[in-house]
């Protein structure tokens, strides 16, 4: 870690309260998504904006523990971490407001009242339904796909984030999330096979579950442990496989269900 010499004389109420400024700020940006080498340069680099010689912490998957250092004083503290999905407007703002604390623009009582004025930015649900068939259908058109295939796919996808966005509103298992949206996208799917939409009608089942696939949680994990996190790669990993494999057990129970199987993409 580095070490600066402090711009100014702290209490240890005010390293203290330093302390549990950026343990948040780490919380926060675990909570939204963030990398973990992001997670704790920014964390390490607003700690020595506002006063802190040292900044040490360690990132798990499920809690943060931190150390702040001040003239041979030590605080330590931990934090839980509860995964509240990726929102890259909440990782921004947080950097944003470190760089401002590195300008000397605001201090610790101003980091602390930006840093709950935060608000999650989150698109209309009804505008994320019909973006997300149209970018399935476009994969289908892709894949080869005609356009009685386009609008199949379409609708399936549409209709599964729908029931997606329904389920993660009641705060149910992500995994369960991901078996039922993929049993509703191949069920409806499906039925491009069954009444023989399409010159390809098999396309319209492989295209339509595309929104299940993890794609950042992979980038995480494999960016982590590229840059030397394991831990925090190997769980978020873990999590994108299991995710993986909810999906991939409701998109099976579908094709049981209608005797409608394989993929020819």
């Amino acid at each position: 870690m580095r070490s600066i010499t402090p711009r100014r004389v702290l209490s240890r109420e005010q390293q203290t309260e330093i302390t549990r400024i950026i343990v948040k700020v780490g919380q926060m940006l675990a909570q939204f998504g963030a990398e973990s080498r992001i997670i704790e340069q920014t964390t390490v680099r607003l700690g020595m904006a506002l006063g802190l010689e040292s900044v040490e912490m360690a990132i798990s998957s499920s809690a943060i523990v931190l150390t702040s250092l001040y003239q041979g004083g030590c605080v330590t503290t931990t934090r839980r971490v509860r995964e509240h999905g990726i929102n890259m407007q909440v990782v921004c703002e947080i950097q944003r407001i470190c760089i401002m604390a590195e300008k000397e623009l605001i201090g610790a009582r101003e980091v602390r009242q930006r840093l709950e004025a935060i608000v999650p930015f989150h698109y209309h649900p009804w505008l994320v339904v019909p973006m997300v068939g149209l970018s399935c259908g476009a994969f289908s058109l892709l894949f080869g796909g005609d356009w009685p295939i386009f609008l199949v796919t379409c609708f399936s996808s549409a209709v599964a984030m729908r029931v997606r966005q329904l389920i993660a509103r009641h705060h149910h298992s992500p995994l369960i999330n991901f078996a039922v949206t993929g049993f509703i996208a191949t069920l409806l799917s499906s039925s491009a096979t069954f009444f023989g939409w399409g010159a390809q009608p098999y396309l319209a089942m492989a295209a339509s579950v595309l929104l299940l696939v993890p794609g950042f949680p992979l980038i995480n994990a494999v960016s982590d442990m590229v840059k030397g996190y394991f831990n925090m790669g190997l769980a978020r990993w873990g999590t994108a496989t299991l995710l993986t494999i909810s999906a991939a057990i409701g998109i099976i129970l579908a094709m049981s269900l209608t005797g409608i199987w394989g993929w020819k993409v």
